[in-house]
């Protein structure tokens, strides 16, 4: 595989890679600092994504696992840093935007389970097809509905709870 054959199939998905990056490290630096070891894994391994079916399936689940190894790992304490400074920010904007109902959402987000957090941003966020996310996920898609629906009904009972102060 060449560079520009490479290149048209990464790069269509480089903002698909970094918003799950994000996702799931917090900071933009962090985020694109992922993309790029995955985006170099993939070239270092070009000739094996020919044998996928789908590249972006295989970058996504790169991306994810190493988001995954990134928060387990060592350098995590540090990404806990950036975790408690970006929370502790005060500026306005980022005050204004806290109290916005997406910022809530993505914030409940936060509280799921990892595999429901992926798929749930993976089907809402990104517009995934249920195919899709099963094999990003490497499970069933029946099973992908059934995270799914239960992350969909955790996010739904913690915003009636948000919205009627606690009183459900």
């Amino acid at each position: 595989m060449n560079q520009k054959e490479f290149l048209d199939i990464v790069l269509p998905i480089k903002d698909h890679l970094f918003r799950l990056a994000r996702r799931f490290l917090i900071s933009n630096d962090e985020a694109e600092d992922a993309v790029q070891e995955v985006f170099l894994k993939l070239w270092k391994n070009r000739e094996a994504i020919k044998k996928y079916r789908s590249a972006e399936a295989f970058a996504y689940t790169m991306t994810k696992n190493y988001c995954l190894d990134r928060l387990k790992s060592k350098q995590a304490s540090n990404l806990k840093i950036i975790h408690s400074n970006f929370e502790n920010r005060t500026n306005l904007e980022q005050h204004i935007e806290a109290k916005d109902g997406v910022s809530l959402l993505f914030k409940l987000m936060e509280t799921l389970p990892e595999q429901q957090k992926l798929v749930l941003h993976l089907r809402d966020i990104e517009q995934f097809e249920f195919s899709e996310i099963a094999k990003i996920t490497n499970t069933s898609q029946a099973n992908v509905r059934v995270m799914l629906s239960r992350a969909r009904r955790k996010i739904k009972d913690l915003l009636l709870i948000q919205y009627n102060h606690g009183v459900s």
